[in-house]
């Protein structure tokens, strides 16, 4: 049996809260303190990578239409790419700055993906009210890992970026698949699950 859709979306919440944590924690003791231990400066690339692992099997298993299939697989691939290339650097493996801006890529791609996977209007269900917000808040968002990668050592950029993770794991731990949105759920969109 195939779990419904919104366990799936709090999964990757939880794992969007736990990166949102670990970036919260780089940022309140600093770069220095917080690498004086060398595994810690692989959690946040790692949960990335594995995050982006987590899409395909959603991809195989959730997709209910072309669009779906493509927007999940593109964002794994995006979010892989871009945890990838953060273990990289921190190991010291690739050594341009450029590489930094995979991230706000990734993160713009994601915004992308949520927004072409969502085929409905706004008000039509809280479900895609969601997807409306948690897109154009990863479209607008991308602008906080591109600062970061201009000026690393900005601990307010930081801190910024870090609340925009937590924005979207309150939402997507908000998220039901039919339920109604500001009192309004479309017809079409079938009867509430609660």
């Amino acid at each position: 049996m195939r779990p419904p859709a919104e366990h799936v979306h709090w999964l990757f919440a939880t794992a969007l809260l736990m990166l949102a944590l670990l970036m919260l924690a780089e940022v309140i003791v600093g770069q220095e303190v917080w690498r004086r231990r060398r595994w810690r400066a692989y959690l946040f690339p790692a949960t990335v990578f594995v995050t982006g692992l987590g899409l395909w099997p959603v991809t195989v298993f959730f997709t209910s239409s072309t669009i779906h299939m493509l927007a999940h697989s593109v964002w794994a691939q995006t979010m892989m790419l871009a945890g990838a290339v953060q273990l990289a650097l921190v190991h010291g493996r690739l050594r341009n700055a450029l590489w930094e801006l995979t991230l706000p890529a990734g993160v713009f791609v994601s915004g992308v993906a949520f927004l072409v996977h969502e085929q409905n209007p706004w008000l039509f269900s809280r479900a895609a009210f969601l997807h409306h917000a948690l897109g154009w808040t990863l479209v607008a968002g991308a602008s906080l890992p591109l600062a970061r990668a201009l000026r690393p050592q900005s601990r307010a950029i930081g801190a910024a970026f870090a609340l925009m993770v937590v924005v979207l794991s309150v939402l997507l731990f908000a998220d039901r698949d039919v339920a109604p949105v500001f009192g309004h759920l479309d017809p079409l969109a079938g009867e509430p699950k609660r």
